[in-house]
């Protein structure tokens, strides 16, 4: 099924980034090397799929205070379409990065108003691919026992293709841990796309490497595809019916990883939009994220014409 529209089910809140050149000791401090305040979480993907030309509706929360304005403001810049207000009673949530010299990144993160934990009002149908995230998942985020298109995750017996003829892609994110068994079971039941890290995939399968994992991930899904990332040597792809492959991405040099599995995610619903297969919009994605990490900071996913350009650049050039 083509994906006509991205409708954006997840979060979009703060970052506040600080490059340190370790992480301080349990009790201790460190000064950071530079520091800089940016839109980050689900903003991340939905700005990889518009800049490479899908439309995007973000249907999470936004609150009312600074932190709220910021994002709005970063969503007009990327043309894509708010369909909730604002909430009245609490600003957006933020997390705090700490970014390690060799782009690796550690959260803290404050929820507020981006999550929602209801969809039950979602303008979602045929075509569109609905992103659902950890974060409004996990315990504590606002997601158990709550309502997906009028059905509860919490209730795998009354999961159905809700919306309607819209396909769910699932990203559980570094709080995979943190969702409670039921809803992830009614989820992994109801998506047609899993997209996760390999440490996210060891916490769900017990520790297997990745091409295991994928196995295994397709086994615990009812329909899904499965891509379990692997960092700098790509992904890999579980179709059903098929053998897990892996797809290979470019080698870069490292500056912040922060929002590359966004990136990928973000592009690789994309490139289903634009016809491609699953194994032609992994190898996309994987081009995309290996893009973003040679920048500083988490919105950094190329536009379409940046990412065609490099993709047919000269063997050995940069970017």
């Amino acid at each position: 099924m083509n994906v006509r529209r991205l409708v954006f089910a997840g979060e979009a809140l703060v970052d506040v980034v600080l490059r340190v050149p370790a992480l301080p000791e349990r009790g201790g401090d460190v000064f950071a090397t530079a520091a800089g305040v940016t839109v980050g979480g689900g903003f991340n993907v939905m700005a990889a799929a518009a800049r490479q030309g899908l439309t995007v509706l973000y249907a999470g929360g936004h609150g009312t205070g600074p932190w709220g304005d910021l994002v709005r403001a970063a969503l007009a810049t990327e043309g894509i379409t708010i369909l909730r207000p604002p909430d009245p009673e609490r600003d957006t949530g933020f997390d705090v990065a700490l970014v390690e010299p060799d782009g690796e990144r550690t959260f803290a993160t404050h929820l507020g108003a981006e999550t929602l934990g209801r969809w039950d009002d979602l303008p979602a149908f045929a075509g569109d691919m609905v992103y659902v995230s950890g974060y409004g998942l996990a315990a504590g985020g606002g997601g158990r026992g709550e309502d997906f298109g009028g059905q509860s995750f919490g209730t795998p017996p009354r999961i159905s293709p809700a919306p309607p003829a819209s396909q769910l892609f699932v990203d559980p994110g570094p709080l995979v841990a943190q969702i409670p068994e039921d809803v992830l079971a009614s989820v992994l039941a109801r998506c047609d796309w899993l997209s996760c890290n390999d440490r996210e995939a060891a916490l769900l399968t017990g520790g297997a490497e990745a091409a295991d994992a994928a196995r295994l991930l397709l086994g615990r899904t009812a329909r899904a595809g499965v891509i379990v990332r692997t960092g700098a040597s790509g992904c890999v792809l579980g179709l059903r019916g098929e053998e897990p492959i892996h797809i290979p991405a470019p080698a870069v040099e490292v500056v912040d990883t922060t929002g590359a599995g966004d990136t990928h995610a973000g592009v690789f619903i994309a490139a289903l939009g634009e016809g491609l297969t699953p194994a032609q919009a992994a190898l996309r994605a994987n081009a995309a994220a290996a893009f973003s990490v040679t920048r500083a900071g988490p919105a950094t996913s190329p536009t379409r014409v940046d990412l065609d350009a490099w993709l047919t650049r000269p063997t050995g050039s940069g970017f």
